[in-house]
């Protein structure tokens, strides 16, 4: 019970309890009653695993597109679609933009992200960036192909699983945080590569390679941090 009570009470900052939320056996069920625009206002059963947890990091290279990585597994017991979106798709994108897991499978996903030059005599470091991500998941039905329009076709029973901001690395400088960036990237790259031979069915399903992520616009900047924000 403790576990669903800081869900309820913390479900846009517990990450760190992804896992906790996951293993309870007991979500809260919200009654028939309830419209479904409320019922996406409630807080859902995480689906996703996420690490990083809560941000993108990227390393700081002024001028260049840069990488990002994040693994996502389906924590759940169903087959889960999940998708991205960004409030700058003309300077990221991500491949892929979604997919399909089987419970338990996970994948790494890669962002790429083109870093502006600092804007005045701001120091390099300490740019801010504005730019959002947003994973959202929907259980799905099944083995099936993904396609974006199974997010508009089950609107209500869309979940947004995080809204992930952007840190930058000093990439001549070593940390933690740089080290783990590499290792994901090494495992994403191998993982693109294995999916160019000839397919054995299995691994995530992946419609090519799209490159395109939809833009996220109703919600942008206003709701941060208070999200969740309903998308019309």
């Amino acid at each position: 019970m403790m576990q669903q009570q800081q869900h309820h009470h913390h479900h846009h900052h517990n990450h760190q309890h992804n896992s906790q939320i996951e293993g309870s056996s007991n979500p809260p069920h919200p009654s028939n009653s309830v419209s479904s625009v409320a019922r996406s206002l409630l807080p859902t059963r995480r689906r996703l695993k996420l690490d990083p947890a809560s941000k993108l990091y990227f390393p700081y290279e002024p001028g260049k597109q840069v990488r990002s990585a994040i693994r996502i597994k389906n924590t759940s017991k169903s087959h889960v679609a999940f998708k991205f979106q960004t409030t700058a798709p003309k300077s990221c994108f991500m491949r892929p933009p979604g997919a399909i897991l089987a419970p338990g499978e996970s994948i790494i996903a890669t962002v790429f992200k083109f870093v502006e030059l600092p804007e005045n005599n701001e120091k390099p470091m300490e740019q801010k960036s504005k730019v959002k991500f947003k994973i959202m998941s929907l259980k799905v039905k099944g083995v099936m192909d993904y396609v974006p329009e199974l997010f508009d076709e089950q609107k209500d029973q869309v979940a947004i699983e995080q809204i992930l901001g952007v840190i930058f690395l000093d990439p001549e400088r070593p940390s933690p945080a740089l080290e783990k960036l590499k290792r994901q990237l090494a495992d994403a790259d191998a993982a693109v590569e294995a999916r160019k031979k000839p397919p054995e069915d299995a691994g995530p399903r992946i419609i090519g390679e799209g490159l395109v992520i939809d833009e996220w616009v109703s919600c942008q900047v206003l709701c941060f941090p208070n999200f969740p924000c309903e998308i019309p």
